[in-house]
């Protein structure tokens, strides 16, 4: 009676998830025949169990650096329609993560922040031929809301990616303000996530310091005077200041996101 109980526990626990080895201990040749055999059929059954669920695993995994590697692989497309988009993510994914990292987040959100960085532009990928190729003369009406809506558009095609947890909802706020004259949907103060904020101040920095056929690129000092004086009403104040630290007195080597897996 009492091996029948230690039986049904044993594999109550198995069915619970709890993978132990204990049920081996009936396996043993001084155990009744009937509990021996049961035992080590359902030992054998939860190995094989164990098994499958580490190649589920294992598949899982490669499923998601193959997405990754697809969605990546669509926003580097969009340089070969906009040379100021080539490295542009890269840049802002590595300098947004290296200031999230030095305000001491976790690991978990400056591998997203990162990710968010890199992908932040991808919804460009919906804009006319009309956008990529007007440089020197002000947008149409019609062109800046293809604009304003990137964010929405980059949002909405990693939105099912769910292993991505909150980059979508990052490269949807990465134009929000502070003040709330941001867009896609104006959200203000703290409705705008903390981890989108980095690549809001990383983003900036970039457009400035970036050369473009309207405007040549400004120094790091007076690129970094800009952000100071967004800083309030457009960025965080915060994450500003600790960019410019980041920037000026660099707590790591430059890493290159490309040879980071998720």
């Amino acid at each position: 009676m009492e091996q029948t109980t230690r039986l049904i526990t044993h594999i109550e626990a198995i069915a619970a998830g709890d993978y132990s080895n204990d049920i081996m201990e009936l396996t043993k040749d001084n155990q009744p025949e009937n509990i021996r055999r049961i035992a080590e059929a359902v030992g054998m059954m939860m190995v094989r169990i164990e098994a499958r669920e580490m190649r589920l695993e294992q598949l899982y995994a490669q499923i998601k650096q193959n997405s990754l590697r697809t969605v990546q692989s669509i926003a580097d497309a969009l340089g070969t329609r906009d040379s100021y988009t080539q490295g542009h993510g890269q840049r802002v994914g590595d300098m947004a993560s290296r200031t999230a990292m030095r305000a001491g987040l976790s690991d978990q959100d400056v591998e997203s922040i990162r990710l968010a960085g890199i992908l932040h532009d991808i919804g460009k990928i919906g804009f006319t031929d009309d956008i990529f190729s007007n440089e020197d003369t002000r947008p149409s009406d019609a062109m800046l809301e293809q604009i304003r809506k990137h964010p929405t558009w980059g949002h909405d095609i990693l939105t099912n990616l769910n292993f991505l947890g909150n980059v979508p909802e990052l490269v949807f706020c990465h134009h929000e303000r502070l003040d709330g004259q941001g867009y896609p949907r104006g959200l203000k103060g703290e409705e705008i996530p903390f981890a989108a904020r980095f690549i809001s101040v990383a983003d900036c920095y970039d457009a400035m310091t970036t050369q473009r056929i309207y405007q040549d690129a400004m120094p790091q000092k007076k690129a970094c005077t800009i952000l100071k004086r967004l800083a309030g009403p457009s960025l965080d104040p915060d994450i500003v200041t600790i960019f410019i630290t980041e920037l000026e007195n660099p707590s790591q080597p430059e890493f290159h996101p490309t040879e980071k897996t998720l």
